[in-house]
């Protein structure tokens, strides 16, 4: 059905509502301003202005990630753009799929100030670039964006010419479906090898990754039938809360006894994951054992590990069809798990009070004491920094899809505006953010107040080390002076108050139960400082 004679920033608007995106994260400039007002003031739609255009591009990572929509960010030409190449980079990496609308410069005017190649610049980044061919064309490259962010799971950045924006065009409403049939279930010798691993394991894990979190009740179907433990890589942490053989995160973020576990097993049977060298530990826990990789992205199979059966497929599928050879077969359970002590498995030594240096919080104490006290249906989102795997071990989520990590290109600083982004997603919920104090330098304190503005429940922990402490330990390391690492901070809590949300310093054990008050308080964004001791914070487990 053809609508009425539009103009092409309208038809871009509507285009967008089309696809059911009542959401857009942004920051206006001369090439998408009237799209965004259409968008808003004609369309109905919410229009998220953050300060720093990368920002928007991350709110719309995590707005996919914790909806299940693709996200949908905009910016302007040139600096605009080349301002979103890490958030791009990240969501690449992560396999989120949203759609970047990005202005160009007129086509006519080459020698714009704000001209480059941003064909080139996108392709760096692994995203996806989409050319917007002709004003005519708008609704249709808009929804072929839209297809391709949902098949090749990555950003995919629309390219707009500025000029096209005030040409009349007849729009035209334009989706394409996108593949939701699940890969197939594999036949013929590799299956035949992979079952034969799997039956006759005696000490068998099962363990997913993030490719698998629809299918946990598969898994657990097949563990339960193979009495083997179930383990996740970390973006699949949450999958199997609750089960009685969970043995939380395998690898590098292991307990002590979980590691031994898996360094007793002979099969790991794995769905969904890439088997990232954190998992596997660089290879050390997968040897002397037999590896079945299952993942439905043939790309991913030996990304980083050569498997001794691999089979390209749906991980719930694959699953089930594992059972019922070896119920065809009467092959027996292995009995492993009633050999486990299950409760050390997922054990991490506590903290204890009182242990923090004059001015310091112990920070191993602070994270056991907030894990009581944050809200137990939270979303958890992570900045990157050496605190962040203490955190992972010792903070839980509901389930992958309330877990995100802001690590996948090893950049700090994204993780506030992430966290903003899930926050929209799922506003009857509260999303807590731990996050660094250079993370926070480099990109939180410029959207904290996006937070306070749209009155989200946002709970903002800082690991303050005043350093850069990845770097600091690499100096200390090799008995050298760290305190190029260190710095002299503002007050954070003071600059969160400041900016409208609430902020509480936390440098004893009585600052912490002042902050767990406001935790139960809360009215507004809440910022906990947790001053840290540089030379006492534990090491990344990675």
């Amino acid at each position: 059905m053809t609508d009425e004679k539009k103009y092409t920033y309208q038809s871009i608007a509507r285009s967008v509502l089309d696809h059911d995106i009542d959401t857009m994260f942004g920051l206006m400039g001369d090439a998408n301003l009237f799209m965004v007002d259409h968008y808003v003031r004609s369309c109905g739609g919410t229009f998220v202005p953050v300060a720093f255009e990368g920002s928007a591009v991350l709110m719309a990572l995590a707005y996919s990630h914790v909806s299940g929509k693709t996200g949908v960010a905009t910016v302007t030409h040139g600096p605009a753009l080349s301002n979103c190449v890490t958030a791009l980079t990240e969501g690449a990496r992560a396999h989120l799929p949203m759609v970047l609308l990005a202005g160009d410069t007129p086509v006519m005017n080459p020698q714009n100030l704000q001209n480059i190649d941003q064909c080139e610049l996108v392709k760096v980044t692994g995203a996806g670039f989409e050319q917007m061919r002709s004003p005519e064309t708008a609704a249709y490259d808009i929804a072929h964006a839209f297809f391709r962010a949902r098949v090749e799971k990555r950003p995919i950045v629309v390219n707009m010419p500025a000029d096209f924006m005030w040409q009349e065009v007849a729009h035209k409403k334009t989706v394409f479906r996108a593949f939701t049939a699940p890969a197939y279930v594999p036949e013929g010798n590799d299956l035949d090898e992979a079952i034969g691993m799997i039956a006759s394991a005696k000490r068998p894990i099962i363990l997913a990754g993030g490719g698998a979190v629809g299918a946990r009740e598969n898994l657990i179907r097949l563990a339960d039938r193979l009495e083997a433990p179930l383990a996740t890589s970390l973006k699949a942490k949450g999958l199997f809360n609750g089960h009685p053989y969970n043995m939380d995160i395998f690898g590098t973020l292991s307990t002590p006894a979980a590691y031994d576990v898996i360094a007793s097993c002979d099969c790991v049977v794995c769905f969904g994951t890439s088997l990232h060298h954190f998992t596997t530990d660089r290879g050390a826990l997968m040897k002397g054992k037999r590896v079945v990789q299952i993942n439905d992205t043939v790309t991913e199979v030996s990304k980083n590990f050569h498997a001794d059966a691999a089979l390209v497929a749906d991980a719930g599928l694959t699953a089930d069809n594992i059972v019922y050879w070896l119920d065809e077969a009467e092959i027996p359970a292995s009995g492993f798990t009633k050999e486990l002590d299950i409760a050390s498995l997922t054990y991490h030594p506590p903290g204890k009070a009182g242990q923090g240096k004059p001015g310091f919080i112990n920070y191993v104490y602070a994270l056991d004491r907030l894990e009581q006290v944050l809200p137990k249906d939270r979303i958890l989102t992570t900045d990157g920094g050496r605190f962040m795997t203490e955190v992972w071990c010792r903070i839980s989520a509901p389930d992958p899809k309330s877990f995100l990590v802001t690590a996948n290109f090893g950049s700090i600083g994204l993780g506030l505006q992430e966290a903003i982004g899930a926050g929209l997603a799922a506003p009857d919920r509260s999303v807590v953010l731990f996050t660094g104090d250079g993370g926070f330098m480099m990109g939180g304190i410029n959207e904290f107040n996006t937070a306070v503005r749209l009155k989200q429940d946002l709970i903002v922990i800082i690991c303050n080390d005043s350093a850069y402490g990845a770097e600091h330990i690499q100096f200390l390391d090799r008995k050298m002076d760290p305190g190029l690492s260190q710095f002299d901070w503002p007050s954070f809590a003071e600059v969160a108050t400041a900016l409208g949300g609430k902020g509480i310093c936390v440098q004893s054990d009585e600052d912490l139960d002042t902050a767990i008050r406001a935790i139960e308080s809360r009215d507004r964004p809440l910022l906990i400082e947790l001053k840290l001791d540089p030379n006492d914070v534990p090491r990344m487990r990675i």
